[in-house]
């Protein structure tokens, strides 16, 4: 690969790819729960182009230089859509970002980074305080690049999942 990753909102054509590249790295994830498990998640993942019907949501999607998908995230200007648990749905000033995955054949190509901060910059734009994402403990990668980014735990925003932890973090952007 030669040249920087390119982030735009998915292309209708990329939805399906998109989507069923969501549900090979989240079912490849050690200690996660896996499709016979969690069926309506990995729906959901699945039809990860369904968000853009949402009002005020975004599906950002990295390619290569070469036109290559290398992965995707799902960001929300509007956590009344976040469509979690806990307590993310209530959050004001705020945007969140959900469902970030990275194809493992093009990792370090700083995709999750990027994608990342594009969803921060977009919260910028919207005038919004925050940033609210939640991962969990099988997402180590994803999980300790938050970290390096500024955000930090937010128990307030833990939930389980069908029994399964989910982990708030909140990142807060400077007024």
């Amino acid at each position: 690969m030669s040249g920087p990753l390119s982030i735009a909102d998915l292309r209708p054509e990329d939805a399906a790819a998109l989507g069923q590249l969501m549900v090979e790295v989240y079912s490849a994830l050690d200690g996660f729960p896996t499709p016979e498990e969690q069926p309506a998640y990995y729906d959901l993942l699945r039809g990860i182009g369904r968000f853009t019907e949402k009002p005020g949501v975004r599906v950002l999607a990295a390619h290569t230089p070469e036109g290559r998908l290398a992965g995707g995230v799902v960001y929300f200007a509007d956590m009344a859509q976040y469509g979690s648990g806990g307590t993310a749905t209530q959050a004001r000033n705020a945007s969140g970002l959900r469902l970030l995955g990275i194809d493992p054949r093009l990792r370090g190509l700083g995709a999750g980074r990027a994608l990342t901060e594009a969803c921060i910059d977009l919260a910028r734009a919207a005038g919004h305080g925050q940033v609210i994402l939640h991962t969990t403990q099988a997402m180590t990668q994803a999980w300790a690049l938050y970290e390096r980014m500024g955000f930090r735990r937010s128990e307030d925003l833990d939930f389980l999942q069908q029994g399964f932890p989910v982990f708030g973090f909140r990142l807060a952007l400077p007024c």
